[in-house]
């Protein structure tokens, strides 16, 4: 199969993307709010965890591909991708608070660990790799000449 981490954390990230969707449909409906907050903090609330999601989640996602496209699966890119989760998972829980909380700040810190630690092995592999791939003919032209 290939790109089974991937795969696998798509899934599970488009069920918490739905689950965080919910969570502020939820309170919409039982507020009668159809745009914006309505004033409740909690939606506030709900709506910037959600909002948080889709800002680092999908970027990460990308990551993940492309990075076990190149490297293949192993056991680290699946701790990664289930820190990714769990940390995702506590931050929408941290967001609730009217204080900072370890899950909001847990949460946060390890998805900006998880993408910058992957951000930082794409470009090892990709610079590494680019070494061991001989210049295309056109390219070795221009050098000679």
């Amino acid at each position: 199969m290939l790109l089974p981490i991937t795969l696998t954390l798509a899934s599970a990230c488009a069920l918490l993307n739905m689950w965080l969707g919910i969570r502020c449909a939820r309170i919409r409906m039982a507020d009668h709010v159809l745009h914006g907050d309505g004033g409740s903090a909690l939606l506030a609330k709900r709506m910037r965890a959600h909002a948080n999601f889709i800002e680092y989640v999908p970027v990460t996602l990308i990551l993940f591909g492309l990075v076990e496209l190149a490297v293949g699966a192993s056991i680290w890119l699946w701790g990664a991708a289930l820190v990714l989760v769990v940390a995702r998972i506590g931050h929408a829980f941290g967001m609730d608070a009217e204080k900072p909380t370890a899950w909001r700040a847990g949460g946060a810190l390890l998805t900006w660990v998880v993408m910058v630690g992957l951000a930082l092995v794409a470009l090892y592999v990709a610079y590494g790799a680019t070494r061991a791939v001989p210049a295309p003919p056109a390219m070795a032209m221009i050098r000679q000449g």
